[in-house]
């Protein structure tokens, strides 16, 4: 590496792209002062170099093929924005870290999926790969888990790590207004892609999940298949009648040691409104690490956008910058273990339960019974009568029981003659 001028190769110039290099060019003497390098955008790969920009960039620095900013001599450091496991985003990684270049990525999906095998590549290399961007832009959880919590042995890590559906969830509740009108919203305000599926169907929490996990337990990262709910079937009236309760509904993102095993889980959460992270609403996310000697340690941010993003990425590059060369995740990927996987269906939580029935005389009494049958024993119960249509609404909060048992009570209620549709469930998280 240069004494002075650092070349870097950027991949990818989107809305991130974009601003990461406004932002670079714009802070230069600061990231000066604080590591004694001057970074400089040598190179930039698009997919459409022909498109209109507001920037002006000179023509000699635009590269057609992202690989090929791996073959530059001149390039030390690789920011890869291209996003995806695979494709390109994938080729141009591996390549880079094999050819001796540091690597900077925002990208979760391949980090998640990728993630080991990279690690390992970069310490073969003795070359950093840095991915802070990849979780909760503006949360710097990962270099946090990495040397601030370092002390600590971590029991438990859960959070909200999409602001999508953060958003759209205390949007529902704030403005009475059904999932689709605050999604539209969402999308017109930039807070949710045109195609949100990964956001809304928990997918994009669970990948991120992995990597925060794999860092708490010094593990690889989990091949298991994790149990993944989204929000799309939460109604308006799940949100009110949460409320009513004293609870808020929330996309939790969980990990945590049970019996020396490991269980990871992303689903809507009920939990109590005067909790902590109850309050975090709109795009922020938040996560909280358990642990010894610390107790309970909450770090909060806007999780996305190209600010927050950005932010990120220039952290993880003045890290390289000043010679900060560490382990991807924390420890060498030799010494990283295996956790044995905790069965789902063992898992213990209490429920809330929104069941549409047909408004008609028994109803009640054969809901109850199924319950009984399944040894789940209710703590609340309310029913909501729509005369209008001959319908109603049997709101339940059970007391706890196993996943296993909750899973063949909803089988068994959905097969019931008087279930109108299959039954809401929400699980209720003490946090």
């Amino acid at each position: 590496m240069k004494l002075d001028k650092i070349n870097i190769g950027l991949a990818g110039f989107g809305n991130i792209g974009s601003n990461f290099y406004q932002i670079l060019n714009k802070n230069k003497k600061d990231i000066f002062l604080k590591t004694g390098k001057i970074p400089f955008v040598k190179y930039i790969s698009a997919r459409n170099l022909k498109k209109k920009r507001k920037l002006k960039i000179p023509k000699n620095k635009w590269i057609s093929n992202p690989i090929n900013l791996v073959l530059k001599d001149d390039v030390d450091i690789i920011v890869e924005l291209i996003g995806g496991s695979d494709g390109a985003a994938k080729k141009l990684v591996f390549a880079a870290l094999k050819n001796n270049k540091h690597v900077i990525t925002a990208n979760k999906s391949l980090m998640a999926k990728y993630g080991d095998q990279l690690a390992a590549l970069a310490e073969k290399n003795n070359v950093n790969l840095e991915y802070e961007a990849s979780v909760a832009g503006g949360v710097p959880i990962i270099r946090s888990m990495k040397e601030g919590l370092i002390a600590n042995k971590i029991n438990k890590i859960y959070g909200i790590l999409n602001g999508t559906t953060n958003y759209i969830l205390s949007s529902m509740e704030s403005k009475n207004k059904s999932f689709l009108e605050i999604l539209n919203k969402a999308k017109k305000l930039g807070f949710a892609e045109s195609n949100p599926t990964s956001d809304l169907n928990g997918s994009d929490s669970a990948a991120k999940l992995r990597i925060l996990s794999s860092l708490s337990f010094n593990k690889s990262i989990s091949k298991n298949k994790i149990l993944t709910e989204g929000i799309q079937n939460i109604n308006l009236s799940d949100i009110l009648y949460a409320k009513n309760l004293g609870y808020k509904i929330k996309l939790l993102s969980i990990a945590e040691i049970k019996n020396r095993k490991l269980i990871e889980r992303v689903h809507p959460c009920l939990i109590l409104k005067n909790s902590y992270i109850a309050k975090i609403d709109g795009v922020l996310n938040a996560v909280v690490v358990d642990g010894l000697p610390i107790g309970k340690s909450v770090l909060q941010g806007e999780g996305a956008g190209p600010g927050p993003t950005s932010s990120a990425l220039i952290s993880d590059l003045c890290s390289v910058l000043k010679g900060d060369l560490n382990y991807p995740f924390g420890i060498a990927s030799k010494s990283r273990i295996k956790i044995a996987k905790f069965n789902i269906l063992n898992h213990l939580c209490s429920s809330y339960l929104r069941i549409e029935v047909k408004d008609v005389p028994g109803v009640l009494s054969s809901i109850t019974k199924i319950f009984a049958k399944n040894k789940i024993s209710i703590k609340n119960l309310i029913q909501k009568p729509n005369k209008k249509n001959k319908k109603a609404s049997i709101i339940i909060i059970t007391h706890e029981n196993i996943e296993k048992n909750f899973k063949n009570l909803l089988s068994n209620l959905t097969r019931n003659k008087f279930v109108l549709k299959k039954p809401t469930f929400i699980r209720i998280e003490t946090v």
